[in-house]
């Protein structure tokens, strides 16, 4: 792991606050491995699947099998809340949708502010999967005088030279950043002496960000890359092209049908 590095960030009203430099930096205090977290809302998003479709039982490997992990890590990372289930029937569905609700903050709703409202700002404002999760969009924020004021999915796209203003009048607790690389960071800058500790990531660039601030960072860019890489390989991989056996040799002109 890189050595921290603390450096100096101007706020808006020209103070000044030590910052540290990480990419992603997990919230203090949590008791729940990183890993775990991370598959948590996997298994939420299935059970939530199950309950609409009135599945009221679920076992460890069928709840396994459909999120793509093994019967044990599930049963391990379930373990971490304080569910077991039951041996020879399996989960509560609704009991631990409720359980898992509680630990990912779904039973709240959760103000988030998105800033940048480009073509993908625009996408993200729209997407119905935030409310289904708790997720409310209470604000739009974006520089260009030729969007401000007009709405997008029925929330006004407010000037980002009042952004502390936006923030402090909505009560956005989350950001999801959707802007030029370049910007990124005078924007976090300016959240984060704002009071917001919780952002998403879409900018291309590694952000600094002080202790306590949590970054989730979403490169489409890299994981395309990703998906790149193991597509040579399976090119790579290929066995060459074997000539056909036994091919028919055709007669030449004046020949022998």
């Amino acid at each position: 792991m890189p050595p921290t590095q603390t450096r100096t960030s101007s706020t808006a009203d020209g103070a000044t606050a030590p910052v540290r430099s990480t990419s992603e930096n997990p919230a203090s205090g949590s008791d729940l491995p990183p890993a775990t977290v991370a598959r948590l809302p996997v298994y939420l998003r299935e059970l939530n699947v199950l309950s609409r479709s009135g599945v009221e039982l679920v076992s460890s490997g069928a709840l396994a099998e459909a999120v793509g992990v093994s019967p044990a890590q599930l049963r391990k990372d379930l373990s971490h809340l304080g569910s077991y289930g039951t041996r020879g029937v399996g989960y509560d569905v609704a009991l631990l949708q409720a359980q898992l609700g509680r630990e990912m903050g779904s039973a709240h709703e959760w103000p988030v502010v998105i800033v940048g409202i480009g073509n993908l700002g625009r996408a993200l404002a729209g997407y119905s999967g935030f409310a289904s999760r708790g997720f409310r969009i209470v604000a739009l924020v974006d520089p260009d005088p030729s969007l401000v004021g007009t709405e997008v999915h029925g929330v006004q796209i407010s000037d980002l030279a009042d952004l502390e203003g936006v923030v402090a009048r909505t009560g956005a607790v989350i950001a999801v950043l959707a802007t030029p690389a370049e910007a990124a960071q005078e924007v976090v800058d300016r959240l984060v002496y704002q009071g917001v500790t919780s952002i998403l990531n879409f900018a291309a660039t590694v952000l600094t960000v002080p202790d306590g601030v949590t970054v989730r960072k979403v490169d489409l860019g890299q994981e395309l890359q990703i998906l790149a890489y193991h597509e040579q390989r399976k090119s790579d991989e290929l066995p060459p092209a074997t000539p056909l056996v036994g091919t028919v040799k055709l007669a030449g002109g004046g020949g022998n049908a």
